[in-house]
C-alpha cells in the first residue's frame, strides 16, 4: 500500500476521495478495480457506480494508505497536523517584535536535530548575555535558561503559560528547558527548581511533538538524554540528564520512549537505560503517545523485544526477575536515518500495521536502505548488528563520507578500508557479500583492504573472495 502523502491534510485526502467518486461515476476502470480491491461491497454495476456515495469513496482512500476506516485515518492525520514540527522551516521566520533577541536566543540554544552544533550554543549564550531581560519578555526564554526568578514570576502570573507552546518552534516551556544546550555549566539546582516550578504549574512531563511528521514522538524525555546521529558532541545530553529524567518520570513521563532509546544506541553507556528499567521500560500501555498515534507505534512490549545490541541485559539490574519491569529486555528502536543531514530518527523506522508503519526501520529502510554504511562508517559493529536485526540490508550500497544516498559501496569496503577486523567479522556473519563491488572503482572489499593496505583484512577476506579469473570466467 503507498505511504500517505507528506505533510498528510484532510483536504488532501477529502480531494482524493471526491476524485475517487468522480472517476467511479465516469466509469474510469482503474477507479472502478481499485473499488473492487478495497471496498467490502466490491465492484459496483453500472446502476451502483452512478451513484457510488462520498462515504464509500472516503472508506476506499482510507483502505488505499492502511486504515480500517475513514474515522481512522481522519483522526491519525488530525494529530499529524497538530503535533508536527519542522524546526529549521520554523527557524528561518525571522521575529520582528520585541521578542526578537528571545526568539534568537531559543533557536539557537536548543537541540533541534537538524545541524545541531556547539557554535550554535555559543551564539545563544552570548545573546542571553546581552539581553538577560529576555527571560522576563518571554517564559520560554525563562525555561530554557533556568532563570527560577523570572519563571515563577510568570507562572504566578499566568498559571496556564506552563502548557502554552510559543517560541521559534513551538514548544512548551517545558520542552525547550530540557532541548537547551548553551550552557554546559547551567546550575544543578536551578535546572531541577525550573523543572519543578512548571511541573506544579500542571507542565505536562510526556510533552512531544513529531518531528518532519514521523511517527515516533520526540517527547520532553527524549531531549533530556540527549545524543543521537550526530553524536555527543553535536547533540549531547542535558548536562543534568539523569536527575532531570527522574524527576519527569517520577511526575509521570512514559518510559517506553522509542526515540531516546534509539538516540542512545549509538554510544557506550546504559545509564538512562538503568533509569527508564527502573520506571517500567516495556510494561505499561505506551502512554498518551501511544494512544494518540495508535498501531503507527510499537507497544511496550515490542519496543523492548530483540535485543539486538544486548543493552538491556546489561543495564538489568541483577537478580531481577522476568515478572518486573524491569526483567525487560529493549532494544532500541529506530527513528531517523543514521547520520541524516543535520540528523533524524529518523530516524524513520516505524510500524505498518494494516498498511501503516509497522515495524521499526521499514519506513527508515525505505528513504535511507544503505543505513548500515554510515553506521559501519562510525566503527561501531553493534551499531550496524542492531540495523540488521531491524531488517536493514548489510549489503546495500551507500556513502561512508557523508549521509547522502549515493549507492558508492557497502559496509563491507568501509571495513576492509577502515582495517576494522570486528565490524569486518560481524558483517559476514550477518551475510555480507565478500564478492559485491562498489559502483565507483568495481572492486571487491578485498579489493580495498588490499588498497589500503589492511593486512588482517585481507588475511580475513581472501578465504571468502571469489578469485577474480573465475568471476570474469
Amino acid at each position: 500500500m503507498p505511504d500517505l502523502p507528506s505533510e498528510p491534510s484532510l483536504t488532501q485526502l477529502r480531494r482524493q476521495a471526491r476524485d475517487l467518486q468522480r472517476a467511479v461515476r465516469s466509469g474510469v476502470p482503474e477507479a472502478l478495480a481499485e473499488v473492487a480491491e478495497r471496498h467490502p461491497a466490491g465492484r459496483p454495476d453500472d446502476t451502483a457506480a452512478v451513484s457510488f456515495a462520498l462515504s464509500a469513496a472516503q472508506l476506499v482512500v482510507a483502505r488505499r494508505y492502511g486504515f480500517p476506516s475513514w474515522a481512522r485515518l481522519r483522526r491519525y492525520v488530525e494529530v499529524l497536523e497538530r503535533y508536527s514540527r519542522f524546526p529549521a522551516r520554523m527557524a528561518q521566520d525571522t521575529p520582528t517584535d520585541p521578542a526578537a533577541p528571545a526568539e534568537d536566543f531559543l533557536r539557537l540554544a536548543c537541540l533541534r536535530y537538524e545541524d545541531d552544533q556547539p557554535e550554535r550554543w555559543a551564539q545563544a549564550l552570548r545573546i542571553l548575555e546581552e539581553h538577560p531581560e529576555i527571560t522576563q519578555v518571554s517564559i520560554h526564554a525563562a525555561a530554557a535558561a533556568a532563570d527560577v526568578p523570572r519563571l515563577a514570576a510568570s507562572l504566578a502570573a499566568d498559571p496556564r503559560a506552563a502548557n502554552r507552546p510559543g517560541g521559534p518552534y513551538r514548544w512548551e516551556p517545558l520542552f525547550y528547558l530540557a532541548y537547551a544546550r548553551h550552557d554546559p555549566a547551567i546550575e544543578h539546582a536551578a535546572v531541577l527548581r525550573a523543572a519543578r516550578l512548571l511541573l506544579q504549574a500542571g507542565a505536562d512531563p510526556n510533552a512531544g511533538y513529531l518531528w518532519h511528521g514521523l511517527p515516533t514522538p520526540f517527547t520532553v524525555l527524549t531531549g533530556i538524554f540527549g545524543e543521537g546521529e550526530l553524536g555527543p558532541v553535536r547533540q549531547p545530553r542535558h548536562p543534568h540528564a539523569q536527575t532531570l529524567a527522574r524527576l519527569l518520570l517520577e511526575a509521570g513521563a512514559d518510559p517506553n520512549d522509542g526515540q531516546a532509546l534509539y538516540n542512545r544506541m549509538f554510544e557506550p553507556g546504559n545509564d538512562h537505560l538503568e533509569l527508564l528499567l527502573e520506571f517500567g521500560l516495556g510494561a505499561g500501555d505506551g502512554g498518551p503517545w501511544k494512544e494518540r498515534m495508535g498501531d503507527a507505534l510499537d507497544t511496550p512490549e515490542q519496543l523492548v523485544r530483540g535485543d539486538s545490541a544486548g543493552r538491556l541485559r546489561m543495564a538489568r539490574p541483577s537478580g531481577s526477575g522476568s515478572s518486573s519491569p524491569r526483567g525487560h529486555r529493549a532494544r532500541p528502536a529506530a527513528r531517523s536515518e543514521v547520520r541524516r543531514r543535520g540528523s533524524g530518527r529518523r530516524s524513520r523506522h516505524y510500524r505498518r500495521a494494516a498498511g501503516r508503519p509497522s515495524r521499526p526501520g521499514e519506513a527508515v529502510r525505505r528513504r535511507r536502505p544503505s543505513l548500515t554504511v554510515w553506521a559501519a562508517a562510525q566503527g561501531q559493529p553493534g551499531s550496524v548488528e542492531l540495523l540488521a536485526g531491524l531488517g536493514f540490508d548489510v549489503n546495500a550500497k551507500g556513502r561512508s563520507d557523508a549521509p547522502a544516498k549515493d549507492p558508492w559501496e557497502t559496509a563491507l569496503h568501509v571495513a576492509a578500508m577502515e582495517g576494522n577486523l570486528g565490524l569486518a567479522q560481524s558483517l559476514l556473519s550477518l551475510g555480507a557479500d565478500p564478492d559485491i563491488r562498489d559502483e565507483r572503482f568495481n572492486s571487491t572489499p578485498l579489493g580495498w583492504a588490499w588498497h589500503f593496505g589492511q593486512e588482517q583484512l585481507i588475511e580475513l577476506l581472501e578465504p571468502f573472495t571469489t578469485p577474480e579469473d573465475e568471476t570474469d570466467g
